[in-house]
């Protein structure tokens, strides 16, 4: 199939002319027209076989679709339309549009008789005006658009519960590039931080420079080095001056070779792990992962801290009894299997107490923590299985793989906090998007004062 699409021009296209299009209903495309146009009801859909359906909004985009990659093809314009709608479609409907040239008008104006009929009659029909291209004209689109529904909106509740809160005193250690900079001040301008900059001055204040943003409203700390700046924000979170951390762009292993020494750092009686959280869209529910990014081969005492570290941190984001998943490559304890002992063993002590607040269950395989149709078909029964809040990885390169292929594959947003520190650290990366920088700020956000609010760890 080509990847490219290529127009006619106003001068090549006859009085008469017509092009007719067919095209099969999708669930996202009538959930998508239904966020687009705010109908609810289609959105939601009934339990009645076929829905949820499609209104005419989608046949006139449809229409519209016909008209700019086909017929006249890219360069069009729509300018106005009289149209008149009259039934819906369904999921699964195979739906007929077509155009045809009723008028041209010069220079470059052309008026199309539309219609879209589905399987039980017309859903639409009338006229479009446009103006249509004068040269030709050929557009690549091997890089198709794509769009992803969410089932839930994770982070959005998180923002909304931040909203009533003051924003958190931050540490933001060595903000000396774009990325770093631009997240700490689009955090504080949706009142989740008051950043304080620390790091070289010169270096910030260029970077604030180039990019056009005035921090003159915020502290900086000017230091020599992303060495002094990471010590210098730590020394701040020790003191109580901030009650937060956020990394900018020196490497993860600076900033965390302040926080881990036990005289001048940050550690508390808890072992130091990462959780990512994330907003999954084809899961109806916010998913932890942990620990992907600081624990190479945590032992089980390690896990111990893991797990409960991430129980206290979903109770802070409003799962009060979450349910957690102990990963491993199968469901069945394997003496021959280090993870398989591990989760047995970290169930039976959730059992004796020694880690409290959630629902315990593992080995299991990563489709049997996620699915319950998985757990169905092999027969496990258990209050975790397909239905996992927190996913417990068994060392760093499962719980990267794990964190990274649900970003990149399943089109999954995600957060990344530090716990088991005084203050919460947030560990932000290049590669992570706006909406994904403001999330870890608002998990630091209510994570910050629910620990002021029960008096620290």
């Amino acid at each position: 199939m080509s990847s490219t699409l290529s127009n006619q021009t106003f001068d090549q296209i006859a009085v008469g002319a017509s092009c007719t299009v067919e095209h099969t209903v999708t669930r996202d495309e009538v959930n998508l027209m239904s966020l687009v146009s705010g109908d609810a009801g289609a959105y939601g859909g009934s339990e009645s076989p076929g829905d949820p359906r499609c209104e005419g909004v989608s046949a006139e985009a449809l229409i519209h679709g016909v008209l700019k990659r086909r017929l006249p093809g890219p360069g069009t314009v729509i300018l106005a339309h009289d149209l008149r709608y009259s039934g819906n479609a369904r999921v699964g409907d195979v739906l007929q549009a077509t155009v045809t040239v009723r008028d041209k008008q010069a220079p470059d104006r052309m008026v199309f008789d539309c219609a879209v009929r589905g399987k039980a009659g017309p859903l639409l029909e009338g006229t479009i005006t446009v103006q249509a291209p004068t040269h030709l004209q050929t557009v690549d689109q091997t890089e198709a658009p794509s769009v992803i529904l969410r089932r839930n909106d994770v982070f959005g509740r998180l923002f909304h519960e931040c909203e009533q809160l003051p924003p958190v005193s931050c540490a933001v250690v060595h903000p000396c590039d774009k990325e770093s900079l631009a997240g700490a001040l689009e955090a504080a301008q949706h009142g989740l931080i008051e950043p304080i900059l620390v790091g070289p001055k010169a270096k910030i204040l260029s970077v604030a420079q180039a990019g056009g943003w005035d921090v003159s409203p915020y502290r900086l700390v000017d230091t020599e080095h992303s060495h002094e700046a990471a010590e210098a924000a730590v020394a701040m979170a020790r003191s109580g001056e901030v009650q937060a951390l956020m990394k900018g762009s020196l490497h993860t292993d600076e900033l965390m070779g302040a926080v881990v020494p036990s005289r001048t750092g940050l550690r508390t009686g808890r072992r130091i792990s990462h959780v990512f959280v994330m907003d999954v869209p084809a899961y109806p529910r916010m998913l932890l992962v942990t620990d992907a990014a600081i624990n190479i081969a945590p032992t089980i005492e390690d896990k111990v801290d893991i797990v409960q570290n991430a129980i206290e941190l979903a109770h802070v984001l409003g799962v009060p009894q979450p349910k957690v998943a102990i990963l491993a490559a199968v469901e069945t304890v394997n003496p021959t299997m280090s993870a398989t002992i591990d989760a047995a063993m970290l169930c039976k002590m959730a059992d004796r107490g020694q880690i409290t607040g959630g629902i315990i269950d593992g080995p299991l395989a990563f489709d049997n923590a996620i699915s319950q149709e998985a757990a169905r078909t092999k027969h496990i029964e258990s209050p975790v299985a397909g239905l996992a809040d927190i996913l417990v990885v068994p060392n760093i390169e499962a719980g990267n793989m794990v964190a990274k292929q649900l970003q990149y594959f399943a089109g999954a947003d995600s957060a990344g906090i530090v716990l088991g520190t005084r203050v919460p650290i947030v560990l932000t990366s290049r590669a992570d998007s706006v909406r994904m920088r403001l999330a870890s700020a608002a998990v630091l956000k209510l994570l910050a004062h629910a620990r002021s609010r029960d008096g620290g760890e």
